[in-house]
């Protein structure tokens, strides 16, 4: 299988997303968040959104463990003040091409950070790590959506984390319309390589933690049937 055409909208929100953790401190809030990087994908030429009206979904403190959807949300104006956990999710699209990524980014001492250095940051990190990593060494093409959804559940218990999604989701096929895609659920038996490429975006808290965590690339198969990111 060819390299995915959402590549170069791909790297563009990587790249605002590493851009985006220089302009993070503890006066910005989820909307301040939100805009610039709304106007930094703009930049990169990618000023629409597939994903409703929202092109960067950003979450942060007390929000950092909801469920909700680009449908019903609105950026709210907590500051971030000197610890905090923000996610940004991001949705460019040029045409019917899109990209979807998100990362966590850690508030320390009033310095945003992409990789954290305090323990209860750290292990949510690393979680995130090693899930990926695990999901990578189990997929084939042949392996449903079904099977991805409970092995990655299964992983995620083992940690001693919970999945944060209200449905247990933990992923979605990228397609050319919202409503198409297919969900990384439980009871659907489609394939992983019936579709172009899919995302991967465990949504985690510890048992009982103030943290909700997210991580998301875009993976795809290669032509020899091994797992890529995007």
């Amino acid at each position: 299988m060819p390299i995915p055409l959402n590549k170069p909208v791909q790297a563009a929100a990587k790249d605002v997303l590493q851009r985006l953790v220089g302009h993070i401190t503890p006066q910005s809030t989820e909307t301040s968040i939100a805009t610039a990087a709304a106007a930094m994908l703009a930049e990169h030429g990618y000023p629409d959104t597939w994903y409703y009206d929202c092109p960067a979904f950003v979450l942060l403190g007390s929000r950092s463990k909801a469920s909700l959807s680009g449908r019903e949300y609105e950026p709210s104006t907590e500051p971030v003040g000197l610890r905090n956990l923000v996610t940004v999710d991001l949705s460019p699209r040029s045409g019917d091409i899109w990209g979807d990524c998100a990362r966590s980014f850690y508030i320390e001492e009033g310095v945003a950070r992409i990789e954290p250095t305090t323990p209860e940051f750290v292990s949510g990190y690393e979680t995130e790590s090693r899930l990926h990593q695990k999901m990578r060494a189990f997929v084939r093409p042949d392996t449903s959506f079904h099977d991805l959804y409970e092995f990655a559940n299964a992983q995620i218990r083992e940690e001693g984390f919970e999945n944060l999604d209200f449905l247990g989701n933990v992923g979605h096929s990228i397609c050319q319309h919202r409503d198409d895609r297919q969900y990384i659920e439980a009871g659907n038996h489609r394939r992983l390589g019936e579709v172009a490429c899919f995302t991967f975006e465990p949504h985690i808290s510890q048992h009982g933690g103030r943290w909700g965590f997210k991580h998301e690339n875009i993976y795809y198969f290669d032509n020899s049937g091994a797992v890529m990111e995007l």
